[in-house]
Order: C-alpha cells, then sequence, then structure tokens
C-alpha cells in the first residue's frame, strides 16, 4: 500500500499482451510455412522480413485498442514522439531474432514489454518454435506456460548466455568459462529469469525494444540487467537505443560475470560518447578538448585502454576520423554503421 492505494497488478495487461504474442507467434509460423523474401535494412546482419511488420501492425493495433491513454514503440514502425509524453510505454519488437528466424532456426521470439516512468515493469516474450510463453510483472515472480519458474542456480559453474555473432566474430577466442551461443536477447534475458541460464553481456550496443520485455522479466526474477560502465538502463527515451554494451543476470551471476569482464578484457562499444559518460575520461586530453560537444564519437575500449576511435558526422554520415587496431575498428564501424546507416569516407 502506498498511501492509502494498493499497487497495480497489472493483470489485465499480461492478459492481453500473452495472447497478443501467442497470435503473433502463429503468425510467424504461418509465413514459415509459407515462404516469404528477406530483405535487409544496414547489412545481412540486420534483416527484415514481411512477418516483421505483419506482427508489429498485429501487436500495435491491438495494444491500442485495449490502452488508448498508453505510449507505444516498436522496430518495425515509425517512431511517434507523442511516446515522450506518456508515462507508460508499450515497447514491442515483434521478432527479436530476425536473422535465426528468416535462416530456419529456432532461437527467436516475441517480445512485449511495458515501461512505466522510464522502467521497466511487465514484459511477455514467446518462443514459437518451442512454445513457451515467459510472463512477469515486477513484485509478482515469472511463469513459464503459467508455472512458477526456478530458483535462481547458486553456481559456482554459471552458464552465459551470449550472441553468436559476437562468439563467432571473437569471443570463441576467449577463455571466458560456460559460454553458450544465442541468437535472440530477449529470449536470453527470459531464459535467465527462468533459470535456464544464468547471466549475458552484449559489447554492441541494443536497442530498447530489444531488451524491455526480458528486461522486465529479469528483474521480476530477482536480477537487473545495466549497461557495461555500470549505469542503469532507463526506456522511453528521445532516442530509443542504449549506446553501449550490457550486462545482466541473476545476482551473484553478474557479481561474478562483471569480475570475469575485466579479467579478460572483453571489449565495449559506445556510440555517441560525451562528456557525462564515464568513458569520456579514456581519451586523451587532446581529443576530449577536440571533441568535447561533437555528436558522433564512438569508441571500442577495454580495461581503461580505448581500442577504436571513430568521429562520426550523424547528420551525413561522413566519417571525419578513424583510428586504432584494425579488428577493433572494424566492429566499431560496423556498431556504427548499423545505428546510422552506410558510412561515407
Amino acid at each position: 500500500m502506498l498511501g492509502g492505494m494498493t499497487a497495480p497488478t497489472f493483470s489485465h495487461e499480461l492478459s492481453v499482451a500473452s495472447a497478443l504474442a501467442r497470435e503473433a507467434g502463429a503468425l510467424l509460423l504461418a509465413h514459415l510455412r509459407a515462404g516469404f523474401t528477406v530483405e535487409h535494412k544496414t547489412s545481412a546482419d540486420d534483416p527484415v522480413t514481411v512477418a516483421d511488420r505483419e506482427a508489429s501492425t498485429l501487436i500495435m493495433t491491438a495494444l491500442a485498442a485495449a490502452f488508448p491513454a498508453d505510449g507505444l514503440l516498436s522496430e518495425e514502425e515509425t517512431d511517434d514522439r507523442a511516446r515522450l509524453g506518456h508515462d507508460r510505454v508499450w515497447i514491442v519488437d515483434p521478432i527479436d531474432g530476425t536473422k535465426e528466424f528468416s535462416t530456419g532456426l529456432p532461437d527467436y521470439c516475441v517480445s512485449i514489454g511495458l515501461a512505466v516512468g522510464g522502467e521497466p515493469v511487465l514484459g511477455v516474450v514467446y518462443a514459437p518454435e518451442t512454445d513457451e510463453l515467459f510472463s512477469g510483472v515486477v513484485g509478482q515472480g515469472v511463469t513459464l506456460n503459467g508455472q512458477p519458474v526456478p530458483a535462481p542456480a547458486s553456481g559456482p559453474d554459471w552458464r552465459v548466455a551470449v550472441s553468436d555473432t559476437e562468439h563467432g566474430r571473437e569471443l570463441h577466442r576467449t577463455a571466458l568459462p560456460g559460454m553458450k551461443p544465442s541468437g535472440s536477447i530477449a529470449l536470453k534475458l527470459a531464459r535467465i529469469a527462468a533459470a535456464q541460464v544464468d547471466a549475458t553481456f552484449t559489447m554492441s550496443p541494443r536497442s530498447e525494444w530489444d531488451i524491455a520485455a526480458g528486461h522486465a522479466l529479469l528483474r521480476a526474477a530477482g536480477g537487473d540487467l545495466r549497461r557495461r560502465d555500470g549505469r542503469p538502463v532507463r526506456y522511453n527515451q528521445p532516442r530509443p537505443h542504449v549506446e553501449q554494451g550490457l550486462i545482466g543476470g541473476a545476482p551473484a551471476a553478474l557479481n561474478w560475470l562483471e569480475g570475469q569482464l575485466r579479467g579478460h578484457r572483453l571489449p565495449v562499444a559506445h556510440l555517441g560518447l560525451t562528456r557525462a559518460d564515464p568513458a569520456w575520461t579514456l581519451l586523451p586530453e587532446s581529443d576530449r578538448a577536440a571533441l568535447d560537444g561533437h555528436p558522433g564519437v564512438n569508441v571500442r575500449h577495454a580495461s581503461g585502454e580505448v581500442l577504436a576511435l571513430l568521429v562520426v558526422n550523424p547528420g551525413t554520415r561522413q566519417v571525419e576520423r578513424a583510428q586504432g587496431d584494425a579488428f577493433h575498428l572494424e566492429r566499431l564501424t560496423r556498431d556504427v554503421t548499423r545505428a546510422l546507416g552506410p558510412l561515407q569516407s
């Protein structure tokens, strides 16, 4: 009870989101049976299909009808900035793991989250291939297909869900124990909430729609998700992208993983770096003076060392400066291209 008022249970919201996730999942399976054409947004790593768009329309239309006073944000819809004036905002990824979906792999899901006051409070993640519906509300726990999930593992053999793309390109060369590569980050977070794995991290940035539902599930299970520099993730931001890599998990596993990332010097990208960000202090003093206020400063760093620097004019996508280790510069360029579109050299 707060001020004589009962805290919201979100039971109606959870029921609507769960039904929509299953309905969208059935739509995705129908597209798989019928076949479809794959397009690409910025690169081969960024596909989109008619199934993404149809599932988004289905979910967003129904949410708008059920909750007309709420804001809406979906990866596949034009961003309606009116959402910024709403305290409650639904954040949707109709297919998280489109690359896996489009190549016939099962590791994709429908992700529907609700943020209130910038905090993720409700999450529904549905994996059509395995018919797993993860649902939860912060303060009320998590269920898998209607059944309460187990308690988190107690270690010490932690299971770390990592990006299959990041694993294939560089993580396979590290000695980090317990890595389990997979596709969808929303599904990773849901599986952590259900105690199927214990923690996760990324080197590259993600967007709000990738993580909102999974973050809510993780919080409902007693865990958390945060930026790699330790700061919290806030939702319904003017630019709905988290500018750096993430780390999340059950509390004990999360603490262990943070130490492992430092020990193995595993890098992280930070896009749109500003003087307010902790990583700003890693730049040489001359660069801090020259780049202060520039809207397109992007770095990849590890253990207090800048590995690559890419300065881009966000409006023209013109590269103004590129320096650092060739491998890390290529990784950073990929992240910036995905955020802005093809760059102009």
